[in-house]
């Protein structure tokens, strides 16, 4: 199995790019993810983690994300062979997404104004979407 989630902030804003022959939407961006612990200056470090979307979550990530954005991703990671300029071969790591949410919420803590989560079409699959709970709601447990 190959699943992977994260939950980071962008680091700059997502590049959109359109494949040559297929005209297919390409977002690239890159996810600062914390680490779990603290070093041993008590500060904690992040790994920064390739993303690549395609299609339509591709064109929602380049319209709605913004560097520094808080973002949850779910995919798969793919790892690319390709031969250098120099003619030595190379290895890309990256995750390639399945789906999108923004996690970002204004200061009145509702939306942003733009939608918070793109999921592509999925037959058969949980349309279950997660929504923030106010402060002065009852939580029932």
């Amino acid at each position: 199995m190959n699943k992977v989630i994260l939950i980071g902030r962008l680091t700059k804003d997502p590049e959109l790019k359109f494949a040559a022959g297929s005209g297919n939407a390409v977002t690239t961006f890159t996810l600062a993810v914390d680490r779990k612990y603290a070093n041993k200056e008590g500060q904690r470090e992040a790994d920064f983690i390739p993303i690549v979307c395609f299609g339509k979550t591709a064109e929602y990530a380049a319209n709605y994300f913004t560097k520094g954005k808080l973002v949850a991703v779910s995919g798969s990671i793919q790892v690319r062979k390709y031969t250098a300029q120099d003619g030595s071969t190379r290895y890309a790591t990256d995750v390639a997404v399945d789906e999108v949410q923004n996690l970002q919420f204004n200061k009145e803590g509702g939306p942003s104004g733009r939608p918070d989560e793109f999921k592509p079409s999925n037959p058969g699959g949980s349309d279950t979407v997660f929504m923030p709970v106010e402060e002065d709601e009852d939580i029932p447990f």
